[in-house]
């Protein structure tokens, strides 16, 4: 994973830095989405009961202001990481693990069993919990979101395989908007931002006018004015409020994996970390859920059959019956509770065009999805590509595209996975929040770790600052801890549909452990014991500092040299000496070194040569690893690593 900022672009020449302050908030801005989930989730948070039964809706508003401090609390500790380790490139979040280990205790290299190593997995595996499950609930919310649009012009019903044939048609158009670049989706960001924005301002300035208007005549509001909206009703219902409100947030961190097509990383990621949130969190979804909720009032009703009917197209379990609802209930009872809410505005204050106004929010809505969807999309293969180069991943999910320089190998992988997601979404909304609970999990956990590894990475830097990088990571650390436990507590005594949903939850996270911890053991175990032959041809004055450079990193325990002669793509031209004779071949001077490594060193092997060789010239030649498939010690009949290293004790002896 640590690579060499000398050695990093030459492995990676695609990789260019295009963005700016701009692109880089507005991909995390897009990820955050609050024009998508104010419709996703405003139901949800309006039927959200404490475990006695008793509705918590009334504490909505301050249930988001206590998941923004802890959104905030981790986006600082991200924000410090990122100052510090520009280079971290894809890898984002599992670098900064890595490296705070490493820095912290002197080391350059990571271990098979190292606190790094360690570290490192840990943050991996809690970072793919949540990016790789993520996608997938998106794309079954926006299958069930097109379903509701569908019926709401038809009257007819998508069934569960066309609900998924939508959801996967979406996946890889989304997809191939990511597998295009960074460009495209920098682009398409930007126009999805600026559309959900510009709808959300509308439709809050329009729901704060309708209160005050009070075009039909409302006596009983859910909320009795500004105060009532934004105070505390109760400690419990607020701790409810805000397990639902943080998954409304997350995001901010995501253009953390964008570093390496960002210019000037360490001052341009750090800022676009905060101000997402500030522009996304703290301004849209308070001015947005505070609009709304001082609009609801008992003429919003609808009945219960109503409410079945709504579900039957977006898979919710709602009692059918021939009751009436009003106010914060009726929002529980619906299926799109903004879409009814922008009905009511459009009705009241325009006269009739409440279904046009509705329609057209559904579709912003949906455009905030792909954006959401696309954010999240790019931040996953990005972090799983640069666990993949680091060899912590099969080789081909970290395989970038020659043009695009995107991991187009992960991006089609993650589209067959977010496909599968859906079509569990699709069929049962227990399934698809059991499936939302696992990603939420991961969540709360890599937010906790990246609070710990900003400790870790400051505690012995002179730049330690106690409240920055002391207090604030642990308050962090503390309330991602809390959020962990109570979302999964808050569900297990919850109903039998609850229940359920933390089953999928464990399901799923345990059973992404166990197939982590099986993976790297089998890789380490391999890693370990398997040998590799690197041969390298060099300029034959360069032997010696190639030589001093892997006796200092402990990383040659023999080695053999031959003179050669041979040319490469240059024909064997040189710097100054090149000739306009494209038939002219010349066979230069080099020597040939061969050397047993490791499989474990074989990236800090490469590494470590090409800082020791490269001049930046023509014919600094070549480094090519090969597959030893069995090795053998003559005097002694040793086979495999032993009879290349022999036992530890010695091999470091005579080094």
């Amino acid at each position: 994973m640590v690579q060499s900022q000398k050695v990093e672009p030459v492995l990676q020449p695609a990789v260019k830095p295009q963005m700016g302050l701009l692109g880089a908030t507005m991909n995390a801005m897009a990820l955050i989405a609050p024009g998508a989930f104010l419709w996703i989730t405003y139901q949800l948070q309006a039927a959200a009961t404490a475990p006695s039964g008793a509705s918590v809706a009334s504490d909505t508003w301050a249930g988001i202001i206590v998941a923004l401090g802890v959104c905030f609390l981790t986006a600082f500790s991200y924000a410090e990481l990122a100052k510090i380790y520009p280079e971290a490139g894809f890898a984002s979040c599992v670098y900064f693990a890595e490296k705070a280990f490493l820095d912290s205790r002197g080391e350059s290299k990571t271990g098979p069993t190292s606190l790094a190593r360690v570290a490192k997995l840990a943050t991996g595996w809690a970072a793919h919990l949540f990016y790789w499950v993520y996608p997938g609930v998106m794309v079954a919310m926006m299958a069930t979101l097109i379903g509701f649009i569908y019926t709401a012009f038809t009257g007819k019903t998508f069934s569960n395989m066309e609900l998924t044939a939508i959801g996967i048609v979406f996946a890889f158009v989304t997809g191939y908007i990511g597998y295009r670049g960074v460009t495209g989706s920098t682009l398409t960001s930007i126009w999805i931002n600026v559309i959900q924005l510009v709808t959300l301002v509308i439709f809050s300035a329009l729901a704060i006018y309708y209160r005050l208007s009070n075009p039909q005549g409302a006596t009983q509001w859910a909320f009795t004015g500004a105060w009532d909206i934004v105070k505390f009703h109760s400690i419990q219902g607020v701790l409810v409020q805000s397990t639902i409100a943080i998954l409304i947030l997350v995001g901010f961190e995501s253009c953390t994996a964008l570093a390496a097509e960002t210019k000037q990383p360490e001052k341009t990621i750090p800022k676009a970390i905060i101000l997402s949130l500030v522009i996304q969190g703290l301004i849209a979804y308070l001015f947005e859920y505070f609009a709304t909720g001082l609009m609801i009032n008992e003429k919003y009703s609808i009945s219960t059959a109503t409410a079945a009917v709504a579900a039957t197209a977006t898979t919710a379990a709602v009692p059918a019956g021939t009751s009436t609802v009003t106010g914060m209930a009726a929002a529980a009872a619906s299926s799109a509770p903004i879409g009814d809410l922008a009905k009511i505005l459009g009705d009241s204050l325009f006269h009739g065009i409440g279904f046009g106004l509705m329609i057209t929010m559904a579709v912003t809505v949906a455009i905030a999805v792909i954006g959401t969807t696309l954010s999240c999309m790019n931040t996953a293969i990005r972090v799983t590509c640069g666990m993949a180069e680091d060899r912590e991943l099969p080789d081909v999910l970290g395989f970038l595209h020659t043009k695009h320089a995107t991991p187009h190998a992960a991006m089609w992988v993650l589209c067959i996975v977010s496909s599968l997601i859906a079509a569990v979404g699709v069929r049962s909304v227990v399934g698809l929040t059991g499936i939302t609970l696992a990603s939420n999990l991961g969540t709360f956990v890599l937010y906790g770790l990246t609070c710990i590894w900003t400790i870790v990475a400051f505690k012995g830097r002179k730049d330690f600052n106690i409240i920055k990088h002391g207090l604030i990571p642990a308050v962090g650390l503390i309330t991602n801890t809390i959020m962990a436990v109570a979302i999964v507590y808050l569900y297990i005594i919850g109903n039998a549909d609850s229940i359920s949903e933390a089953h999928i939850c464990f399901y799923i996270a345990g059973g992404w452990a166990a197939v982590s911890l099986l993976y790297v053991a089998v890789t380490t175990v391999s890693k370990s014991y398997r040998v590799r032959m690197l041969t390298c041809v060099i300029r034959p004055e360069q032997l010696g500092d190639v030589t001093s450079a892997l006796k200092r990193e402990g990383l040659i325990m023999g080695m053999t040299i031959m003179d050669v002669r041979g040319f490469g793509l240059s024909r064997g031209a040189t710097n100054g000496n090149a000739t306009s004779d494209e038939d002219t071949i010349r066979f230069l001077p080099k020597l040939k070194l061969e050397l047993l490594v490791r499989d474990w060193d074989v990236e800090h092997t490469m590494d470590t040569m090409a800082d020791a060789l490269r001049t930046g010239n023509i014919g600094d030649g070549k480094i090519v690893v090969f597959d030893a498939t069995s090795t053998m010690r003559i005097r002694t009949g040793e086979k495999g690593i032993h009879a290349v290293f022999g036992e530890p004790s010695k091999a470091q002896a005579h080094v």
